[in-house]
This record gives C-alpha cells, sequence and structure tokens, in this order.
C-alpha cells in the first residue's frame, strides 16, 4: 500500500450534483476482492492490483458507466438523482453499544455495505459478551477491523480505545466474489468527503460510498448493490 504524504493529506473527495465523485489529491485506487468460502462468508480481503489514475479524477456514482470505476457521462444520459440522503450524523449519536467483558461493540447498522466479514468465525454480535476468551476475543478484533464501512467499531474495554486498523489514505473498489457484483468504494485512512453544496461529512478511518446509484443513504454505501441485502443484516 502507498503511504500518506503531503499531497493525499490537502485532498477530498467531492460530491458533485447529480454527478461523480470528484477525487482531488492523487490518492491510488486498488481493486479489492471480497474472497468467500463455500458458505459465502467471506474468509479474507485481497488485493488485486492497483488502478493507473491522474492526480486528480472522477468516479461513477451512477453505476452506469462503461468505463469502470470512471465516470464516462452516462449520469446525464440517465438522468440520475444523486440528492444526498445522509443526515450527517456522527457515528457516535447513530451507534448502538453491546458491552462485552473486554471489548465493546458500536454498531450503526445504517453504514452498513454487507461485507459480512462480521460473520466469519461466528456473529460477532454474540460473540461480544464472550470476549474474555482470548479466541474469541482476536476474531472479534479481526472481524470489526476488516469491516470497511466502520458501521462497527470496537472499543478496547482495559484502554477505553478504539480498536482500528492503520490504514492508509487509498481507495478501494470492493469487488464481492461469491455474489459476482461490485460493491461500493472503500475509503480509507480518513479521507475528507465533502457533500455537493460543500458540507463535511464525519472525517473516519473507514467508510464506503456508494457507486451502484441505489443507495437510499447516499453518499453512503446502504448495501443496495447485494442482490437481497436482508440476507446480510442481523
Amino acid at each position: 500500500m502507498e503511504k500518506t504524504d503531503q499531497t493525499k493529506l490537502n485532498g477530498k473527495i467531492q460530491v458533485t450534483k447529480n454527478g461523480p465523485y470528484m477525487v482531488l489529491g492523487d490518492f491510488p485506487l486498488y481493486h479489492m476482492i471480497i474472497e468467500c468460502d463455500n458458505s459465502m462468508t467471506p474468509s479474507e480481503w485481497m488485493i488485486a492490483g492497483k488502478l493507473e489514475s491522474q492526480p486528480n479524477y472522477a468516479l461513477c456514482r451512477c453505476g452506469g458507466t462503461a468505463n469502470k470505476p470512471f465516470c464516462d457521462g452516462t449520469h446525464f444520459k440517465n438522468h440520475f438523482d444523486g440528492t444526498e440522503n445522509s443526515d450527517n450524523t456522527l457515528f457516535e449519536k447513530m451507534a448502538k453499544t453491546i458491552e462485552g467483558p473486554k471489548l465493546a461493540l458500536k454498531d450503526a447498522e445504517v453504514l452498513c455495505a454487507s461485507a459480512r466479514f462480521c460473520h466469519r468465525g461466528g456473529d460477532i454480535w454474540n460473540q461480544i459478551a464472550q470476549t474474555s476468551d482470548t479466541k474469541i476475543k482476536e476474531n472479534c478484533t479481526k472481524n470489526g477491523c476488516d469491516c470497511p464501512s466502520g458501521r462497527i467499531v470496537l472499543i478496547d474495554k482495559e484502554t477505553s480505545k478504539m480498536v482500528e486498523p492503520k490504514l492508509d489514505q487509498v481507495i478501494g473498489l470492493i469487488n464481492d466474489s461469491f455474489i459476482g457484483r461490485d460493491g461500493p468504494l472503500w475509503i480509507q485512512g480518513g479521507i475528507p468527503v465533502y457533500s455537493a453544496d460543500g458540507k463535511p461529512y464525519e472525517i473516519r478511518n473507514r467508510l464506503t460510498l456508494c457507486r451502484c446509484g441505489k443507495s437510499t443513504n447516499k453518499p453512503f454505501c446502504d448495501s443496495s448493490h447485494y442482490p437481497d441485502e436482508d440476507q446480510t443484516k442481523r
């Protein structure tokens, strides 16, 4: 992965009205594949390669481009309605908390991108109560950190600090190998995102932006790319 430099620190992602995401700051793009086992449960993230890009580039938001992931102007032809529906509530105010002996789980379900790592080795919501067991705690930690949308955030009860992966400022193009669908844009490392009217969204280490055009929580992914989203949510 790439190291963060000053150009990236000064960059941002700008949502445009009924148009693409303008990426300003030379953030690298990677194909990120969800590798699954036979039960549809993810096993690992696979980085499948880096895409060539310009210092500034436009990523499709309507889902109709023929030049994925880049915008090709299709949003004009299909009359894309990219109205942003997110009320930009802070994560802490959205999230419900489940307490365990060693970890606490904060869960903002509206942010779910159906990556399903929360089910690997057992459902994280059930396992939180068993985190006195070292192996279960490790599994919860791994699964929580692999949640691309940041729907799930873990708190270490001993330190009261968030358990977060160290992520460079990059953009991942999620592909779900099991369902054969492109997922959202995985925005990593605290890249700032601004609404079409110039308002900043909460800066987070992990978040996912819709690129199928169907989300009811634009610009964020709400699992609408998934063939049957109800199968993936707790």
